[in-house]
């Protein structure tokens, strides 16, 4: 998966804002300047997408996992409910089983169109009017698109619940769109992908690398779309995605917070419960890549850039496709190498060799089809990017022939199990970690069994994930760099006789 679109509604100019948001649209939006690298948000981003995906805190920890309940409607709706009674909010999410990856061929970009055509009307909610009304009960409330998933969300008072509930159930089956609307919106999205892509070339170089890394699988195109196909997507193609998709049961609700199990039922029956299954909502199966044969790169040279960088991505198994502590391994490997100050990358290029100014990466296994290991360093003033690339692959190929040590091994256990004991602290997160999850196939046990699973990974778990998996001919390398603008040429005035 490469990127998530987080919306802000009700815009009109709806620009992601995701330096105050959970998610990443193209793993640009924490960057500092159009010119930086992407790879410290994405590391960043898919740290907080991991733990939604697949963490919980070990039983054995000092704080238990919350109780969970986990029931089925009628119709197939899978509902979750969280208890959480510090306080009296709740935070309700519908999480639907389609994102980016499942767009029929040449229209791209329908799914996050969709999301935002969403907040438009239903025969019950005038135009506009959703978080309105959201924000008049005093909540808040957001969406947002990926390749594997599609969730909105709001934050309420317990007591708003069931008004929050029956406006979700009415967009779910009931959604109105206006060809008008759906034109200016389309204008919205467009504005989007200008403002976050084509006016920041890191943005527009992992978009390519994307392109090159995934030979068949749609997780080469990206979630926001290709400039060309959204500039044709309309009103039917919207609704035909919507009446294919946009089902109970192709959904899972999940609420977290000061309410009982059976509040939420009672509830989810009388809301959701009243709407009819569509048998082919679920997803097709998509198409596969052919194996990764050979090493590709991608040069990108724009007079927008700053400094030099470099990037690398590894296909790699996800969660939900990697063999038992497969996927554990990377996660511990790419946080030893790979994340912060204390990496092995970090300590190489930029303390010792002083090539790099910045370098890091991780893991991106939040995947429903595969997952990626990234990795990025900043050239220092007067580097040259091949002496960045080399200290970049003896840094990886130590890993692979040697492995980690003893100790890293453990800091990095105690760090993960740390900072997800810490996340059980906070209602939303817990939504979006059991939501993820769930979306993606994986059971409660699973999701809740992540601590145990990363404590069992041994140091020889590490060194055959490394020999298996960072192998050049599963990756593409990009190059931003920096292209000064041709110089006018002056052209001498004639002198006057």
């Amino acid at each position: 998966m490469n990127g998530l679109s987080f919306d802000t509604h009700p815009p009109n100019a709806d620009i992601l804002s995701a330096q105050t948001a959970t998610f990443s649209h193209v793993r640009s939006s924490l960057e500092d300047s159009m010119a930086a690298p992407l790879r410290p948000a994405i590391h960043i981003c898919f740290m907080v997408i991991a733990s939604m995906f697949a963490l919980a805190q070990s039983p054995t920890a000092v704080y238990a996992a919350p109780r969970i309940t986990e029931f089925k409607l009628d119709n197939g709706m899978q509902v979750v409910v969280i208890p959480d009674t510090r306080s009296p909010v709740v935070t309700h999410m519908v999480w639907y089983k389609v994102g980016a990856a499942d767009e029929p061929k040449g229209v791209s970009g329908i799914a996050h169109f969709l999301e935002h055509l969403m907040f438009k009307s239903t025969e019950s909610i005038p135009s506009g009017e959703f978080s309105k009304i959201v924000s008049r009960l005093g909540g808040q409330d957001n969406a947002f698109t990926g390749h594997d998933v599609t969730s909105y969300f709001q934050r309420i008072s317990k007591d708003r619940l069931r008004k929050v509930m029956e406006m979700e159930a009415d967009r779910m089956a009931n959604l109105k769109l206006v060809d008008k609307e759906v034109l200016t919106e389309r204008d919205v999205i467009l504005e989007e992908r200008r403002s976050r892509i084509e006016n920041n070339p890191a943005a527009i170089l992992d978009e390519q690398m994307d392109a090159t890394l995934y030979l068949h699988h749609p997780y080469g195109v990206p979630v926001i779309g290709w400039e060309h196909e959204m500039a044709q997507l309309s009103r039917d193609h919207a609704m035909t995605f919507y009446k294919r998709y946009y089902a109970p049961n192709n959904a899972i609700l999940v609420v977290a917070g000061d309410v009982t199990p059976e509040e939420v039922k009672k509830n989810a029956i009388e809301t959701y419960g009243k709407l009819s299954a569509n048998p082919a909502a679920p997803r097709a199966v998509r198409p596969a890549d052919p194996p990764q044969r050979v090493a590709r790169r991608v040069m990108l040279e724009d007079p927008r850039a700053g400094k030099a960088s470099i990037h690398r991505d590894y296909l790699v198994p996800s969660y939900s496709t990697a063999a038992p502590l497969e996927a554990e391994a990377l996660d511990l490997l790419a946080k030893i190498a790979l994340d912060g100050p204390t990496s092995r990358l970090y300590k190489k290029l930029v303390v010792e060799d002083k090539v790099a100014s910045s370098a890091g990466g991780s893991y991106m296994g939040s995947g429903l089809d595969s997952g990626k290991f990234s990795l990025y360093a900043v050239a220092a003033d007067g580097a040259p990017l091949e002496k960045v690339e080399a200290a970049i692959d003896a840094v990886l190929a130590d890993v692979a022939a040697n492995g980690v040590t003893a100790a890293e091994l453990d800091r990095a256990k105690n760090g993960y199990v740390a900072e997800y004991i810490y996340e059980n602290d906070n209602q939303s997160s817990l939504a979006r970690r059991y939501g993820w999850g769930l979306s993606l196939g994986r059971t409660i046990p699973q999701i809740e069994g992540w601590p145990d699973e990363i404590r069992k990974v041994t140091l020889d778990d590490i060194k055959k994930a490394a020999a298996a998996y960072i192998d050049a001919r599963r990756s593409v390398t990009g190059v931003l760099k920096p292209l000064k603008a041709p110089v006018a040429e002056i052209t001498p005035a004639k002198s006057r006789s």
